[in-house]
């Protein structure tokens, strides 16, 4: 029954996401006017995009996820298949690129977008909730005894969803690996009890480990090794492969993946961009004027902080202070005298930070990241604080995710610089498109919402 399940799922999958595709394009046609003003691909053209997303979905791999998969995996997969989709679209329909074809193109890949990724994450969630009955599981045991073997139980016993059934431990220490009848009982219990899975734990006997995987082969088991204690980082694990030989990347981040860093640095152009011709070109010539007006010196504060890999770059700001010395090392307080009254305004709402859309276009910020120091601060944090260094492994940000969650402006007590370290390296280990846009979001809400500490 359940291995019956993952036979037909794929095909289910496919022919739901084939659906959806067709339900985008008619409603792209309906969108966009009469039939009279259809301009979308004929018939025979239609067709052949449908062939095209079962083609890319299939050799992609679309359908196939794993029971532990988070959504934000689901949302990148889907990502890639809809770009290699729309860019072949774009080859084999938009040679002549008119008006009407190209705003059909731009609204199909939106409607795409929001329809197929609705049908994914429903499927998701109704697979996770159909799991959690008791349905679609799979039998896995734990060869070896240990800490991390004990920890692997309770998550499997606290998430049913996984759909992954515990049924025990066998304990292989080096006299029962040696012993070809107690290998033969395992094989045998293995069989008749429909094992899925194996977990292998703290198990260094060469011999016995390729004896295990060679049997699973034989009988459709999946084998999986449980790093030892010393590599439960709360780290995404990666493999590099040398030749023959595999080796574990213990400590590589999101954003060292060429495709992710791309795609991050694309929206930061992007989103920059637009800011920079539609609200900056109008906003530093009457910024500047009302900063003149009110006192003497620049428009614009320089500072310098420090960057990815800790590189000094100048960061750029509304100057909101009458010019003083201390501007690198006395952090601005309630009620400070230095703080102009134009510069109180644009602290509060922000504003003063809105040239660093620059230093985003120059390559030195990105949108969301870490929020930079004053290269003093910076020195004086980094000798006490653990892991503050790792915050500097990307590039610091306009916002950040410590900063929607509350720890902006003045640092008055140690658990406030702590707080923001912690937020910021699991932003570095854990980036996602998906975890910027939502803060891009909260921050625009704060603004308008939540100003406390905006002095």
């Amino acid at each position: 029954m359940k291995k019956r399940f993952d036979r037909f799922f794929p095909w289910l999958f496919v022919l739901g996401d084939v659906t959806v595709v067709i339900f985008s394009f008619l409603l792209t046609s309906f969108l966009l006017g009469s039939p009279a003003n259809y301009d979308g691909p004929d018939n025979a053209i239609f067709l052949i995009f449908i062939m095209v997303w079962m083609v890319v979905t299939v050799l992609r791999k679309d359908y196939r996820w794993e029971r532990t998969s988070r959504q934000d995996s689901l949302f990148n997969k889907l990502i890639v298949s809809l770009l290699w989709f729309m860019v072949i679209v774009a080859i084999v329909w938009m040679p002549m690129i008119n008006e009407g074809r190209f705003l059909f193109f731009g609204v199909l890949g939106l409607v795409l977008f929001l329809f197929i990724s609705f049908y994914r994450i429903s499927v998701y969630l109704v697979l996770k909730k159909y799991r959690s009955k008791g349905f679609n599981y799979r039998n896995a045991v734990i060869l070896g005894r240990g800490e991390v073997g004990k920890k692997l139980e309770e998550v499997l016993g606290k998430r049913k969803d996984f759909g992954i059934r515990f049924m025990g431990y066998f304990d292989f220490n080096k006299e029962l690996a040696q012993s070809k009848e107690m290998l033969q009982k395992f094989f045998e219990d293995a069989v008749k009890n429909e094992i899925d899975i194996i977990y292998i734990n703290e198990i260094r006997d060469s011999y016995l480990i390729k004896k295990l995987i060679d049997f699973a082969d034989e009988h459709y088991i999946k084998v999986k090794i449980i790093p030892s204690d010393s590599l439960q980082l709360e780290k995404k694990l990666s493999f590099s492969r040398y030749g023959d030989l595999y080796v574990v990347n213990v400590n590589e981040i999101p954003l060292d993946n060429v495709m992710n860093w791309g795609l991050k640095r694309l929206f930061d152009i992007v989103f920059s961009l637009l800011v920079t011709v539609f609200i900056l070109s109008w906003m530093i010539p009457l910024v500047g004027l009302l900063i003149k007006l009110e006192s003497k010196g620049p428009i614009f504060f320089i500072q310098e902080r420090n960057g990815v890999n800790n590189k000094v770059f100048k960061c750029l700001k509304f100057r909101s202070m009458t010019p003083n010395d201390y501007s690198d090392t006395k952090q601005a307080v309630k009620n400070d005298p230095r703080v102009t009254r134009i510069g109180a305004l644009l602290r509060k709402t922000s504003l003063d930070e809105m040239p660093q859309f620059l230093n985003v276009l120059f390559g030195d910020m990105s949108i969301v990241g870490p929020r930079p120091h004053p290269v003093p601060m910076n020195q004086r944090f980094s000798t006490y604080m653990q892991k503050y260094n790792a915050r500097h492994r990307i590039k610091p940000g306009i916002t950040g995710l410590a900063q929607v969650k509350g720890y902006r402006g003045e640092i008055l007590y140690p658990y406030q610089i702590r707080s923001r370290v912690r937020l910021d390296y699991f932003y570095v280990q854990n980036w996602s498109i998906w975890m910027d846009l939502s803060i891009c979001f909260r921050t625009i809400a704060e603004i308008f919402v939540y100003r406390k500490n905006a002095y």
